[in-house]
């Protein structure tokens, strides 16, 4: 390379990311500089993934925030050392398309491919380092045949079950929801009321790996955050406990009633039996009672959540028939109530009023009887009476007296006196042998209902004939192939309506059938696709075991919170579905997991006359801020009124408040916005956007382009080749002090910045590091050949640890610099650069600073005393008796004078 600047160089330091950008992506992707080879390498492997998005059409700051912290930790792996794979790809399927193409009278095949095409133009100005090679869309045929040729191995070794179900249906979507996806009794996308609906449903026996799924989350302690860990555990719920059975005779025929309890100590306390409106007595008692009848149906408008019965009010009714208590023989009432779920346990409860909450709140509504069998601590129920009246509450009617805890027996006859433990065992030995009682471990979770009665998802894989009852399709027949030309209208599964996909030949008799109509829940998509990136285009296996072995599991793991108990749940038990398969092995998908923030901004709104609220976009309003730069008064740009500053929320259409990563992009370029998204605040925390704080990263990259452009014009006027430079070893003798504290600075930075991303995974104080390196770079003025050097050492580590965070600017600026970006690897510490020979010691007297002197480390303390007081800025304030004198190592001397 010659000593000439370039024409850009000389332009006076102008920055102009918009030309660089395009250019080093065009670049990157001529050399196809991020495709990585499934063939065994020398090279250590890295798999960095971001949960990959859905096609909506249009980048939000969370996906740049999301995918941006994949991005910076594969190209710092990269330099490291690592082959490191980071691929892309589309969670095609789902409600929202078929929603869309009903608006916009479309297929939803068409708006989804158009989105993704839109979202891939986006996603590559971000400078993403992505095997592009790799991609794929979920709703292809190609993908989502593999998860019906799975499902129909599950299917044979009875993974795979269908049955009749009570489950949340949605009015409006014509679908059913999983618990997860009903939030406060409403549908999460439609908002509205759901009903409970029996249908027949496909489910993946997710309980059979209940077990593991729960003791495996010990293997990810400290690599994935504790709240994911704690839900899941919570989610899975895992308890000991005792299946109580309650004798009883109708028609003539003689049955128990079970239940599971995890405090059968109290089982002396049962004083009635709540049953769902789904179970046999319940639907019995209907029979012989049209209020009793006309009450279940109405319990069966209501969700099948547990959160959401949780709030509801508790509802319930005598159904008149009794089951025997099967200690006491007493007989005890039957109630169906609305709190109790039939796709729970048995679909039966014992209810202790005296010990449970929810079961006192029942008995005390419906005036029935309530019996202490727990001892209960002097003055308990005292105090909350006395806080109740403290408090203006009715202790009467609002004050909870149930007793939750565990302590001795009372009121139970011969257990009296017995601890929880010992109560168990005896219990359990009594009614044991009379077949009344058996011990058991039940869980929260249950079986995965996989069915969706919609058209825009994976067809169930399976025929229904009259003759043979249902029938897995060959596996030589699939793909089970979705059509993709139908526009649908709203009204129920189009693809009921379309003979050419219905009507089938039996597998097995060779008559007419009906292929099922029903799709999978696009969580099913999403809980493999990461194992599918290891070989995308293998026609042959759904996974390739050598190519799995290779990258898998994924080294690390970034989205967000709200995917704990779902997608991580279901891609955690898919994974183990494959290595039982022998696809992948290993026992988890994800070694390490980071959630990442949401990025928050503010809102601005109007109150209408009929109650309503209309919110603006920040762009449409002035602001006027006080001298902390916070918003104080916000004008409506159009006609001129106030309207009100609202809260910081989570960026959203309805609020207004999002920013179109575009618009950034263009006003200051890629690698400022990539700054910024990761600068302001950890990453696993909130970030609020501000427009304004973006200028300051901005102004940072163009520091750092100052910097290099004076640099190379510097050494092109000392006539220095830039290729020499970078091929001569430094001479550190005899280096002045500046120099060695540049030196030291950067190294430091260089240790901290490995530090930082390789051990803490904390990603926004690197770029302050990078700030202040760039700050010493600034304040630093090379006065010989030797200091270029020195300069020149800072500059291109700068522009590599940069390359991390802005690559377009950083991997130009060290291409202008002569290095080549395709070999370059992550500076090494030079130790000898981290020595100081020589330290500044402040020197006080009486506790204020009167100098500064410059010493060697760890200098003799009697000697430090000496030149602090022969030092004629010191000297001079020594105007008494010297009582003591104070040395703090390679800190401060302080002398003490009195008098």
């Amino acid at each position: 390379m010659s000593n000439a600047v370039t024409a850009d160089q000389a332009e006076n330091n102008y920055y102009n990311p918009q030309a660089i950008e395009a250019a080093q992506q065009t670049k990157w992707a001529t050399d196809k500089r991020f495709e990585v080879s499934n063939e065994p390498s020398d090279k250590p492997s890295r798999y960095m993934l971001s949960m990959f998005p859905y096609p909506s059409g249009k980048l939000h700051m969370g996906h740049v925030r999301n995918y941006t912290i994949s991005d910076v930790l594969s190209r710092y792996y990269r330099l490291k050392g690592y082959e490191v794979m980071q691929p892309m790809g589309w969670d095609g399927f789902g409600l929202p398309a078929e929603n869309a193409a009903i608006a916009n009278q479309t297929p939803p095949a068409a708006w989804t491919f158009a989105n993704i095409d839109s979202m891939r133009a986006q996603l590559k100005l971000l400078g993403l380092s992505i095997d592009w090679s790799r991609e794929f869309a979920t709703c292809s045929p190609e993908y989502y045949q593999w998860e019906q040729w799975l499902f129909l191995q599950l299917y044979k070794k009875g993974l795979v079950y269908k049955k009749l179900s009570t489950v949340n249906w949605d009015p409006v979507d014509n679908t059913v929801l999983a618990n997860e996806q009903v939030i406060d009794g409403k549908g999460w996308r439609s908002g509205a009321a759901v009903e409970k609906r029996d249908i027949p449903m496909y489910y993946f026996n997710i309980t059979d790996y209940a077990d593991e799924l729960l003791d495996d989350l010990d293997q990810l302690e400290g690599h994935w955050p504790s709240e994911v860990l704690t839900m899941q555990r919570n989610w899975i719920g895992r308890s000991a406990g005792m299946e109580v059975h309650f004798p009883y005779e109708l028609a003539g025929e003689e049955n128990t009633l079970d239940v599971f309890t995890t405090r059968p100590d109290t089982l002396m306390g049962v004083t009635y039996v709540a049953v769902a409106a789904e179970h046999p007595l319940a639907q019995y008692a209907s029979e012989q009672d049209d209020a009793i009848a006309q009450f279940c149906a109405l319990c069966k408008k209501g969700s099948v959540a547990e959160a959401d019965l949780a709030k509801a009010e508790k509802i319930g009714m005598d159904t008149g028939l009794t089951v025997t208590h099967p200690l006491t023989g007493e007989e005890v009432p039957v109630w169906v109530a609305n709190y109790v779920l039939m796709s729970y346990g048995s679909g039966a409860v014992m209810a202790v009023p005296a010990h449970d909450e929810r079961d006192y709140e029942f008995a005390v509504k419906y005036d029935l009887p309530i019996k202490q069998v727990i001892n209960v601590p002097n003055g308990y129920f005292d105090e909350l009476k006395a806080d109740a009246k403290a408090n203006d509450t009715d202790v009467n009617t609002e004050v909870n007296l149930a007793y939750t805890e565990r302590n001795t027996l009372v009121n139970s006859g011969e257990f009296d006196g017995l601890d929880f433990e010992q109560a168990f065992e005896a219990m359990l030995a009594k009614l044991e042998p009379k077949e009344l009682a058996k011990k058991k471990i039940q869980y929260r979770l249950r079986d995965w209902g996989v069915s969706r009665q919609r058209y825009w998802g994976c067809p169930i894989p399976m025929i229904n004939c009259e003759h043979c009852g249902t029938v897995p399709v060959e596996e030589q027949d699939l793909p089970v192939v979705l059509p993709t030309d139908v526009v649908p209208d709203g009204r129920g599964n189009p693809l009921k309506n379309i003979p050419e996909f219905v009507n089938t030949t039996c597998p097995k008799c060779g008559n007419p059938a009906e292929r099922e109509t029903d799709t999978f829940d696009t969580f099913v998509e999403s809980s493999w696709y990461y194992a599918r990136f290891a070989s995308p285009n293998d026609a042959q296996n759904m996974v390739n075991k050598s190519a799995a072995n290779k990258w898998l599991p994924v080294d690390q793991y970034v989205g967000g919170v709200e995917h704990a108990v779902m997608h991580l749940l279901y891609a955690r038990f898919f994974h183990k579905l494959m290595r039982d398969e022998n696809l992948v092995t290993g026992d988890e998908p994800f070694a390490n997991l980071m959630t990442q923030g949401m990025v928050l901004a503010g809102t601005f709104y109007r109150v209408n006359a009929d109650g309503s609220t209309t919110y603006y976009f920040a762009e449409d309003i002035d602001i006027d801020f006080n001298e902390r730069g916070q918003p104080i008064k916000a004008i409506l740009k159009s006609d001129g009124q106030p309207v009100t500053i609202g809260k910081i929320e989570k960026m959203s259409k309805s609020k207004n408040n999002g920013v179109d990563p575009q618009l950034t992009i263009d006003k200051y370029g890629a690698d400022t916005v990539r700054l910024y998204t990761l600068f302001t605040a950890p990453a696993d925390q909130t970030l609020e956007w501000s427009d304004d704080a973006l200028k300051g990263p901005y102004n940072f990259v163009k520091k750092v382009w100052r910097i290099a452009t004076d640099h190379m014009q510097a050494l092109t006027a000392a006539n220095i080749s830039i290729v020499t430079l970078n091929s001569a070893t430094l001479n550190t003798d005899g280096l002045s002090k500046e120099a060695k504290n540049l030196r030291r600075k950067t190294h430091e930075t260089i240790a901290k910045i490995d530090s930082d991303l390789g051990d803490r995974l904390a990603l926004n104080t690197p770029v302050s590091s990078l700030m202040e390196l760039a700050n010493e770079l600034t304040g630093f003025n090379a006065s010989n050949e030797q200091e270029l050097h020195v300069k020149h050492e800072a500059l291109t580590n700068l522009l590599i640890m940069l390359s991390v965070y802005a690559p377009h600017v950083g991997e130009h600026l060290l291409e202008q610099l002569g290095l080549d970006t395709l070999t370059l690897d992550y500076p090494t510490v030079d130790e000898s650069a981290l020595v100081q020979d020589m330290i500044t010691m402040v020197v006080q007297v009486n506790g204020k600073m009167r100098g500064k002197m410059d010493v060697a480390p760890n200098s003799d303390p009697e000697q430090l005393k000496e030149q602090a007081r022969t030092m004629e800025s010191v000297a001079k304030f020594i105007t008494g008796e010297i009582k003591k004198e104070i040395v703090v190592p390679n800190k401060l001397v302080n002398i003490v004078v009195v008098g």
